[in-house]
């Protein structure tokens, strides 16, 4: 296949250690003609929450009739998912016209994929000035290739907490550091603050960002929200409160990057209703984030068990999925596989009341950990156990009627997962 030929290509061309810099994404953007400074941009930063919230907006905008262009990463099936154009993902054809003709005008310079893959989408985003382009930093955002805007519409903060750390120096390894990091270059214009894990965090944004002088809208401060029993929740903000429908995603930490969108595109004059919010956050696509399975392989083996992956990796995400968890009635089950450079006893450790551990190996990722030598990291908890495969995983598990089987750790583990299934 064409596309898969130019992306092995892409491995190969360009240099798999990263040095953060945005020399060289600046200079293959001059030579595209600088197509970031000719779009309209939402930039979302953050730990955990940028891709749900990007999701919320991007259902929300549809609903309003609104076109838009959405970059983010990573892509958990195929690539294609990181570059949607007037609301459809690109084709393979489609997609190896746009490298083949971005990589002919690198002319073979020194670049990274995902420099090249930010540059790509910037060029074809470029074609639709009109369009709301909803872009996810990679890597934090300071040195991040998609920070290269001149101005945006907005910059939206989503969770931080401590994750990638291998990428600081040792005695900067602090969320003073990351937040730092995620927020000291955002634009002047708008700047919408998520709900944080801790008011330590809060805080630190707050500081960080003091000196810009964007529009700043805080949780709690500026917009909040509250679940009523009745299968409703409350969202809150100067603007005025609303009545909303249950999302069609699952878990506590969704209302909180709902209501971060909503924010978001209130505190934006671009023609969004009620009625658009109203119907929009009933119509979120959520790829492994709390992901229930209905059908597929894996869901033959669970039966009429329920079955969930969620690709989490890091401890704030380990804390809102336990949330999550601890809100259900029933055994809980889990299956994990993690990356080498994750806190993985740190990540285990938020979850309470777990019927049984099983660790597994990720067989598509190099840069995992062996599950035997998860299982080893996790040698304080009684009920944990090794198996070599997902499948071999799940049939090892004794399930009875009512459990639930969360498959978890990472988001290339989701992917690998969902493959399979």
């Amino acid at each position: 296949m064409k596309l898969q030929k130019i992306l092995s290509n892409f491995q190969e061309l360009h240099p798999k250690e990263i040095d953060l810099s945005l020399d060289r994404v600046k200079e293959l953007c001059k030579k595209l003609g600088n197509p970031q400074d000719k779009i309209k941009a939402i930039s979302v930063v953050g730990t955990n929450g940028k891709n749900s919230s990007i999701n919320a907006m991007f259902s929300i905008l549809k609903e309003a009739n609104l076109k838009c262009n959405v970059y983010t990463s990573p892509h958990i099936l195929k690539i294609n998912e990181r570059f949607i154009f007037n609301n459809k993902e690109l084709s393979d054809d489609e997609l190896a016209d746009l490298f083949e003709e971005v990589e002919k005008i690198n002319d073979n310079n020194k670049i990274t994929v995902f420099e090249m893959l930010s540059a790509c989408f910037f060029y074809k985003a470029a074609q639709y000035p009109d369009n709301i382009n909803l872009v996810e930093a990679g890597l934090f955002h300071r040195f991040d290739a998609t920070n290269i805007l001149k101005e945006n519409l907005a910059s939206v903060v989503c969770s931080c907490s401590i994750d990638h750390t291998d990428w600081l120096p040792k005695d900067e390894r602090t969320i003073e550091k990351i937040v730092f990091e995620k927020t000291s270059t955002l634009l002047n214009s708008n700047i919408i603050v998520a709900k944080q894990s801790t008011k330590e965090t809060m805080d630190c944004i707050k500081k960080t960002i003091s000196q810009n002088l964007s529009n700043k809208v805080f949780f709690n401060d500026d917009f909040s929200y509250s679940v009523n029993k009745n299968d409703f929740f409350y969202y809150e903000d100067k603007l005025g409160g609303l009545k909303l429908p249950m999302p069609n995603v699952i878990g506590q930490y969704q209302l909180e990057n709902i209501s971060t969108a909503i924010a978001t595109l209130r505190t934006l004059d671009i023609g969004i209703k009620d009625e658009h919010i109203q119907r929009g956050i009933t119509k979120i696509s959520s790829l492994a984030r709390l992901q229930e399975i209905k059908s597929g392989k894996l869901k033959e083996l669970v039966k009429n068990n329920k079955l969930i992956i969620d690709g989490s990796h890091n401890e704030d995400g380990a804390r809102v999925l336990n949330e999550y968890l601890q809100t259900l009635d029933c055994n809980k089950h889990i299956i994990i596989g993690m990356m080498a450079n994750k806190e993985h006893e740190k990540y285990i450790s938020y979850f309470k009341d777990i019927s049984s551990i099983t660790t597994i190996d990720l067989k598509t990722q190099p840069n995992s950990i062996g599950g035997k030598d998860l299982k080893d990291k996790f040698k304080s908890i009684t009920n944990v156990q090794y198996q070599p495969s997902i499948e071999q995983a799940i049939k090892s598990i004794d399930l009875k009627e009512g459990d639930l089987l969360l498959i978890t750790g990472s988001l290339y583990g989701a992917a690998e997962v969902l493959s399979f299934n």
